[in-house]
């Protein structure tokens, strides 16, 4: 790991208990979860102790969640579980998992955002069709960490009868779910955000939900997806979910505070910067920030140099050419976002790592500026904390 690692958003490193707990599943219990001989039920009752952790995690039942190999698995097996050839409507700021999934149904409505990072639930209300069987809005952005209005679009899909997806990847762990008071009926969340496994996630599913499966075999999670379950990433899965039960609200107010100090530096010590979506509800670890006359690649370059991992963007979408669509969706223009830095805190950044990061900010900056200016020239911010 780098000296300073600000990219959580993209993945997490795994929790030593987390890792304890699948040893254990690996090498002890290491039964066919399916089988019904001793070391099979021993696994078996490891895998449905993990599920009451990620029910708890989530407000829901134990019965409603399904495991899957992670975030993606999960908003495909939602999108195509449910749309059935129907109309989806989602926003402009999603996640390629979502995106992507909705340009293979029948078709789809992506409702645009402003500035803010916030979709208007009355724009979803707008989009809605007689034949959409699907709205799908994540509930905090990956990029920007803005917090969507998941409740008021909930009850959007309620009073319309129509299932109502949404994308908690990068929310769970960052902010209280209760996915019963949000009104979702399917919710996605992926291991590795969590100090969990890669190739690890889940989906909550209502009861009641009608869900076609798109894998095919065996009777396994209840018929909704099929193959051997994957006991030990479960167990890591659950063993983290059941730290945020514990912990977890007294780590995100510190990352808040951290992630506040942060910007407060960074604005009041290098001109020509601004929080993009600054005003917006965020999830506490993250800020997403703009370096105006400064490539983003470059200064991502300049600060893993110096021992700091920071993101310009979705660590899916890494190695395209083209800048953040979620920045562009915002109104940036392309110079702008390809001036845009993502910072995600987690468990093992302090004070100390944040102050030792603005500095190489400043220095980076100022010598990227001196030396390779890019073509947008710098402005008077407009966003503060």
């Amino acid at each position: 790991m780098p000296a300073a690692y600000f990219d959580h958003n993209a993945t997490t490193p795994l929790a030593p208990a987390a890792w304890e707990a699948m040893r254990a599943a690996y090498f002890e219990q290491f039964g066919n979860a399916s089988s019904i001989h001793r070391q099979g039920q021993a696994a078996k009752a490891l895998l449905e102790a993990a599920r009451e952790s990620v029910a708890e995690l989530l407000g829901a039942r134990p019965a409603e969640i399904v495991f899957t190999s992670g975030g993606t698995e999960a908003d495909n097996l939602a999108i195509f579980g449910v749309a059935h050839g129907g109309h989806v409507v989602t926003t402009t700021i999603e996640h390629p998992a979502v995106l992507a999934a909705c340009a293979h149904t029948n078709s789809f409505t992506a409702v645009p955002v402003d500035l803010s990072g916030v979709v208007d639930p009355d724009a979803i209300r707008r989009a809605i069709r007689p034949d959409t069987r699907l709205i799908s809005v994540m509930h905090a952005n990956n990029e920007l960490g803005t917090i969507q209005p998941i409740k008021e679009i909930g009850r959007i899909a309620q009073e319309s009868g129509i299932a109502f997806h949404s994308d908690g990847v990068q929310a769970a762990g960052k902010v209280d779910v209760d996915v019963k008071a949000l009104g979702a009926d399917l919710y996605s969340i992926s291991g590795h955000k969590l100090y969990s496994p890669k190739g690890m996630g889940a989906l909550y599913v209502r009861k009641g939900i009608k869900l076609q499966p798109i894998f095919y075999g065996g009777r396994h999670e209840r018929g909704m997806r099929a193959g051997t379950e994957n006991v030990a990433g479960a167990v890591g899965l659950g063993r983290a979910a059941q730290w945020i039960v514990e912990h977890g609200a007294a780590e995100r107010h510190r990352q808040g505070e951290l992630r506040d100090q942060l910007e407060r530096a960074i604005l009041r010590r290098i001109p020509d910067t601004q929080v993009n979506a600054g005003n917006s509800p965020r999830t506490p670890n993250t800020s997403n920030m703009r370096f105006d006359g400064i490539d983003s690649d470059a200064l991502l370059i300049a600060l893993d140099l110096r021992g700091f991992a920071v993101s310009s963007g979705s660590a899916c979408s890494s190695g395209s050419t083209e800048p953040s669509h979620v920045l562009l969706a915002i109104g940036l223009s392309k110079l702008e976002a390809r001036s845009s830095i993502r910072f995600s805190l987690g468990r093992g950044n302090d004070a100390q790592q944040v102050e030792a990061l603005v500095g190489a900010l400043e220095e980076s900056v100022a010598h990227l500026r001196r030396i390779a200016p890019s073509k947008i020239a710098p402005k008077p911010a407009l966003a503060h904390v």
